[in-house]
């Protein structure tokens, strides 16, 4: 099986020449993958891997050690690539000793020279004293290469205090180029040496010559004594004698040397403290540094410094370095704690946290603080969005009086301005371009919208602020989790695996409370949203600790639509961060119901708006015998659905807003309850009484040419002109305005259109037929009142009449209130001429084939002049004659007797057409209604 990587390859190291111990850095290529992949690192055939610190994967560092081999290579080994192979080698160098008098580039361990002497009867080692020069010559290096004089003396050494100690390889190393003469002064040198060494051990003896005579004479008489007498008590005084003798001696001596042994012990005491001072100054200076870097918040200088301390002096047995160390950990301890204080500190950065946690981590603090600041950080975060929600209440409980009179000052100000639609006509050809300028999308058309004209509202201006905090917090508190789960918060390499391993076991311990954490936030976040949008979401207990709010009016729908794209921005930060979805469900849910708010109430809205239209009805008719009302309500909610496009549109992760049938439901019934209140609008206009109307700027289409029996000069706007322009409007709703609100409601994703439609259509044809009767009823009505009378008047008897001479002026009349009722119709909508004549025409051919049927007898003239009338009534309004008004006026002529002669047909006739001729120009109206009839 082949290796998935190739095998290291080195390709240079630097330095390349050096002593044991000497820190290089190795390159090249496949040095593997991480420092558990390096399984192998040698460098003149010695393991170094213990002291390597892997890098990268192509590049090493360790410390040389002590190789038997001179120069070799440098050779990798991994797990992935296996052995590697070198192109460079290293030169390793036997190291020269260094006296302690000379100076080095390198740190000399003092420790090994260092005297713990406490008896002053032990000799200084002469160390110290060794000459550097022994010859006391100059010294004169040769170039004799090393590896030359270590084969010519082999186990011998250059330095004179060796035991292996060669003269020869001496003087070849450092005096090759040395004269005769030179070297002859050197030996006279080394004999001086010499005797100066002999005179000093000499005169320690004759400092003490006459003390030992004084004991030798004293033992010699002893023995004498003791041989001469033999007795016992000769030997005890003999003996009291001899310790006399002998304290006298040492009196004497105590005498003669105390000062001197004195003084010498406290200079070698003095010289000892300063020595010990000097070569352990570090220890003894640490506390105070510790206290000057940690002013200077120089915390890496104080951690290295303690590392030192405690590597040296930890487990040291001196009672003074005891009392060091003890002041230092002292001083540790309140590093600890100022640490701990600074990281959980809050505000506070990503970086300083790490960076507090791994000084505290280096510092070995007890307990966990990488957790500790994840807990505070968690608090801290709950604490403020509580803050932000506190304040902005109190922001808006500051800001309502100032608000009402900002709304008092703009009332005020906009008050002359409310009339200016009256003093001006608008331009018929223009005027559909200005009724455009009703916009649903805006937020401030309704007078109770105009205080926020300048400002957004508290809840809305809440909700961005909390949002802010949480995208500006949050992404800090995960990275901070993150770090403590893959350990990154200690090493950014594996230095410290060690610490890197429990807080990865710490981190998986703890993940169901990071998980509660993050849950509380988001809980929170949402709680207080609704708290502020929807208070009627959250249960009574919740309602006070996150609500608050003084509600006088809710938000409208733009404000929601801002505050739902706010919501989703802050989603989509969250989810950047990787945060796990069912953390941010809850989220969802929110945006979810602020969607299926904001349609409530925009449609809500538009209700009302809708409901105002009434009031915006300027009654100008175009030559359609249109309004501008039925455009108006259809652009009112063409922008209304316009507005709620981001909100019906989905995002990723998110339902549908008609995904709960429940809210389908309410959204159509709002929808429908919308078309009704229009309708409503256009009965209330319609049926409102005529002093309740303004008609001063009543005005027609200037391009229609039928001007004629239009609206009167004074301007006044009658009740049965509402009722036609109303019908005229209506006839238009049902076949242009209803079918293209329900296109927009399907093309907006709407639910139930169909149904919406449909009851529309039937409250709509059922407001048309109350307006067409009304109407019908305030035109024929007195036009059928007025036949019989006029048929009868002066008398006027069927059974008794005169020869017929033409019709008679009652018909003439009725004709002309006809071609009155025409005229009105045609100056406001040509379609609904046909229509309101076919009615006007069956009412009028009703009553005359009563009439006709309750007459009892007609006599010879009687009949041909009721034949006259009835035949001149139909033939005038024959176009618009329906099978109700054909049936009637044949039932009235059944009435009639039949004519007899051929006379009485042919006197019919020449009295029909002399009548036609007659009233020529008052029926041509009937003839131009019938050609654009039919041409349409």
């Amino acid at each position: 099986m082949s290796r998935a990587r190739q095998p290291p390859l080195v390709t240079g190291i630097s330095p390349n020449e050096g002593i044991s111990w000497t820190k290089v850095t190795i390159r090249g290529e496949n040095l593997g993958t991480g420092p558990t992949d390096l399984i192998g690192l040698t460098i003149c055939g010695h393991n170094c891997l213990l002291t390597a610190e892997w890098m990268s994967a192509s590049k090493i560092v360790c410390r040389v050690g002590q190789a038997k081999n001179d120069k070799g290579d440098i050779i990798v080994t991994t797990k992935s690539g296996g052995k590697g192979t070198s192109t460079v080698s290293f030169k390793l160098l036997k190291p020269e000793k260094i006296g302690i008098l000379d100076q080095s580039a390198v740190w000399v361990d003092e420790m090994n020279y260092y005297d713990m002497r406490t008896d002053r009867n032990k000799g200084i080692p002469p160390l110290s004293l060794r000459p550097a020069n022994p010859l006391g010559i100059e010294i004169d290096k040769g170039r004799f290469p090393q590896k030359d004089l270590e084969a010519l003396f082999p186990g011998m050494s250059a330095d004179f205090t060796s035991e292996n100690f060669s003269a020869a390889w001496y003087l070849i190393e450092n005096h090759s180029t040395t004269s005769f003469d030179q070297l002859k002064t050197a030996v006279v040198n080394l004999k001086k040496q010499a005797n100066k060494k002999n005179e000093g051990s000499l005169a320690y003896v004759k400092g003490g010559l006459s003390t030992f005579f004084e004991a030798q004479d004293a033992l010699s008489a002893i023995h004498q004594k003791l041989e001469a007498d033999g007795t016992e008590k000769v030997e005890g005084s003999m003996t009291q004698k001899l310790e006399n003798v002998l304290n006298r001696a040492s009196n004497t001596a105590d005498t003669l040397f105390q000062e001197v042994l004195g003084r010498k012990d406290k200079a070698d005491s003095t010289r000892n403290a300063l020595n010990v001072l000097q070569r352990f100054k570090f220890l003894f200076n640490l506390p105070l540094n510790i206290e000057r870097n940690i002013q200077k918040g120089d915390y890496d200088v104080v951690i290295n410094d303690y590392e030192k301390a405690k590597s040296l002096f930890g487990k040291t047995e001196v009672q003074v370095f005891k009392k060091y160390y003890a002041e230092v950990e002292t001083r540790i301890e309140a590093l600890r704690e100022l640490l701990l204080d600074k990281l959980l500190e809050t505000p506070s950065t990503l970086h300083d946290q790490k960076r507090y946690i791994r000084y505290l981590s280096d510092l070995h603090a007890p307990g966990d603080p990488a957790w500790q600041c994840i807990g505070a950080q968690h608090q801290w975060i709950l604490q403020l969005m509580h803050n932000c929600k506190e304040s902005c209440v109190k922001e808006q409980k500051g800001k309502d009086i100032f608000l009402v009179f900002i709304y008092m000052c703009n009332s005020l100000l906009h008050s002359p301005m409310l009339d200016l639609d009256s003093d001006v006509r608008p331009s018929p050809i223009g005027h559909l371009g200005q009724t455009a300028s009703l916009k649903r999308g805006s937020s401030f058309q309704s007078g109770r919208d105009d205080a926020w004209q300048y400002r957004a509202p508290q809840q809305v201006l809440f909700v961005e602020k909390l949002t802010k905090l949480v995208v500006s917090q949050l992404p800090n508190f995960w990275k901070l989790w993150i770090s403590y789960v893959n350990g990154s918060l200690f090493s950014e390499t594996a230095e410290k695996s060690g610490q890197m391993e429990r807080s990865k076991k710490n981190a998986r311990q703890r993940q169901n409370d990071f998980k509660k954490m993050i849950q509380e936030v988001m809980h929170c976040l949402v709680k207080l949203i609704r708290g502020a949008l929807l208070p009627f979401s959250l249960r009574e207990g919740e309602s006070r600790q996150y609500g608050g709010w003084e509600m006088k009016s809710e938000l409208s729908g733009q404000w929601l639509t801002h505050v739902i794209q706010t919501v989703r921005l802050s989603s989509e930060s969250l989810t950047a961060l990787e945060i796990p979805n069912d953390m941010l469900q809850i989220i969802q849910d929110l945006i979810l119901d602020l969607r299926v708010r904001c349609i409530i109430v925009t449609l809500q809205h538009t209700a009302e708006d809708i409901k105002r239209l009434s009031e915006k009805e300027d009654w100008v008719v175009d030559n359609e015998g249109l309004t501008s009302l039925p455009y108006q309500f259809e652009q009112c909610i063409v922008h209304s659905l316009q507005s709620l496009k981001t909100v019906l549109d989905c995002k990723p992760g998110e339902a549908s807003v008609f995904q709960q049938q429940k809210t389908q439901e309410d959204v159509c019934q709002l929808s429908i309850g919308i078309m009704q209140v229009f309708i409503d609008c256009l009965e209330q206009l319609s049926t409102k009484p005529d002093g309740d109307i303004d008609t001063a700027h009543l005005s027609v289409d200037v391009s229609s040419p039928d001007l004629f029996g239009s609206i009167h000069e004074d301007s006044s706007l009658s009740s049965e002109q509402r009722l036609l322009i109303a019908l005229s409007n209506c006839h238009y709703l049902e076949r242009h305005t209803f079918l293209n609100i329900a296109e927009h409601f399907e093309k907006h994703g709407f639910q139930g259109v169909e149904k919406i439609t449909q009851v529309s259509m039937e409250s709509l044809k059922e407001l048309d037929q109350r307006l067409f009767e009304m109407y019908i009823e305030f035109k024929a009505d007195p036009i059928v009142g007025s036949l019989e009378p006029g048929i009868y008047a002066g008398y006027f008897d069927w059974k008794d009449c005169l020869a017929p001479a033409g019709v008679r002026n009652y018909l003439k009349e009725a004709l002309v209130n006809i071609i009155a009722v025409h005229a009105e119709v045609f100056t406001i909508s040509k379609d609904l001429v046909p229509r309101i004549m076919s009615r006007v025409v069956e009412a009028v051919s009703e009553e005359l084939s009563r009439l006709m049927q309750c007459v009892a007898f007609f006599s010879k003239n009687g009949a041909l002049q009721a034949r006259l009338e009835i035949c001149a009534l139909r033939d005038t309004v024959a176009i618009y004659l329906t099978p109700e008004s054909n049936s009637s006026f044949k039932q009235a002529l059944e009435a009639l007797p039949q004519l007899s002669s051929g006379t009485e047909k042919k006197l019919l006739e020449e009295l029909l057409n002399k009548f036609k001729s007659s009233m020529h120009l008052q029926l041509t109206c009937f003839q131009a209604s019938s050609s654009a009839m039919m041409k349409t």
